[in-house]
């Protein structure tokens, strides 16, 4: 626990400073401005400061120590807050205001659609994110979400995680249906599953969460999230509206995050559904396999076959306001390289963000390789939609999402509110 008990004697020297959250990593922690270049103990000089989700990773020592190893660095580490809405109003603060205490921090993709645009990230493309590194990340994410207006690139994924499509091997077996692979097929897979308190399809419907299917199922529509004037995200809209009229997927779920969302899935709930990860919620209660609860590959419901995914990260990005930017680009040059992602993957389960990297360094036995492999390479693969004012945007959505639902507003009504509110946030 080398650098987080650095961090904790420091915070304890100082507690009647701005730096009292520089803890161990609990809810509410997490560094404040003050830390100004080679901070830490007194004896003791750093090349740059690192602002982190991960300290309280039983493997984040490991990890580090790694990545010092590689870079020669000696790195300072704040542990970031564990509360989402904590941790974006401090980042918030110390980028906007100039903070040159961290060097290197960690955003996810919420903060990437707030920040890329604000002038606060350095851009990387010339040092760090070059032509022939890039070409091995998903392009659509990219660009959707850590290109900034200009071109800039600022930020390294620190992994590649998709908005999956699960299915129960099982309840599939039960009613004889062998694939998931058109509109067609999901139809039929709903129907035949459905009833007796059982439906064929489950989702996070919480006003916070929901956003990632509505986007994903306008997206298997052929539609655009941005334009709520196109027929086929009326199409998607009606879809899961009729699923819930006809008892294919079931409206009390407008209340489940993801953490009640997966032990119905791991008790038979639901046939299918959309989640993020590596099913460690069903491994962890002997459900995941490929004769139980496993990865498939994403429907297509166009006429021209073209299947549709997203794909999220948590971005290693540098403040512009940092005074250590040469050892700043030295780090974030090994994390976009093979050995930062291998350390990533083998300390915190992160799947590489580069193809080329995933393919060499995680195992053939990793029952996420085929499945992730494919789609890559036969999904288009792009980074969710969202506009500056992140959080307003998703939870305004959510909210005339779940009216409509509940039959409290039309399905033509919904798309009204829903453009009104794109026009609303991208002012």
């Amino acid at each position: 626990m080398r650098k987080k008990v650095v961090s904790m004697l420091l915070a304890t020297v100082m507690a009647a400073s701005m730096l009292a959250g520089c803890g161990n990593g609990s809810s509410e922690s997490g560094g404040d401005a003050g830390l100004g270049e080679g901070s830490g103990t007194s004896d003791e000089a750093y090349d740059l400061t690192l602002y982190s989700i991960n300290t309280t990773d039983p493997e984040f020592d490991q990890w580090l120590d790694n990545v010092e190893e590689a870079t020669g660095l000696n790195i300072n580490v704040i542990a970031a807050p564990t509360d989402s809405d904590t941790r974006q109003q401090k980042i918030t603060t110390i980028l906007s205001t100039g903070d040159a205490s961290v060097d290197i921090i960690e955003i996810n993709d919420e903060m990437s659609s707030a920040f890329k645009n604000s002038g606060w990230l350095e851009g990387l493309n010339d040092t760090v994110m070059t032509e022939e590194i890039v070409d091995n990340f998903a392009k659509g994410y990219v660009e959707n979400m850590i290109t900034d207006k200009d071109g800039n690139i600022i930020g390294v994924p620190g992994y590649t995680g998709y908005l999956a499509f699960w299915v129960n091997q099982e309840i599939m077996d039960e009613v004889g249906i062998t694939s998931i692979d058109t509109k067609e097929d999901f139809m039929k897979y709903m129907e035949a599953v459905s009833g007796d308190g059982r439906y064929g399809y489950g989702g996070s419907w919480e006003k916070t969460y929901v956003f990632n299917e509505i986007a994903q199922f306008v997206n298997m529509f052929g539609g655009d999230y941005f334009d709520w004037t196109k027929e086929e995200n009326k199409e998607a809209i009606q879809f899961l509206y009729d699923m819930v009229q006809n008892g294919q997927t079931p409206i009390d779920q407008i209340a489940d995050k993801y953490e009640q969302m997966n032990p119905k899935a791991n008790d038979g709930k639901y046939g299918c559904w959309f989640m993020w990860g590596l099913g460690t919620d069903y491994e962890s209660a002997g459900m995941l396999g490929a004769d139980k609860i496993h990865m498939a590959m994403v429907p297509s419901f166009t006429e021209d076959g073209s299947r549709y995914i997203f794909t999220d990260s948590w971005n290693y990005v540098l403040n512009s306001a940092s005074k250590n930017k040469e050892a700043a680009i030295k780090f974030l040059q090994y994390m976009a390289d093979e050995g930062g992602m291998k350390a990533s993957y083998e300390c915190f389960d992160r799947y590489p963000a580069r193809t080329d990297v995933a393919e060499k360094v995680v195992p053939d036995s990793d029952p996420a390789k085929e499945m992730y492999s494919r789609y890559a390479t036969e999904c288009t693969v792009s980074g969710r939609p969202m506009l500056p004012q992140t959080m307003e945007f998703i939870t305004d959505m959510g909210t005339i999402f779940q009216s409509c639902m509940q039959g409290d507003i039309s399905v033509d009504e919904f798309c009204t509110n829903a453009q009104e509110l794109v026009d609303k946030y991208s002012e």
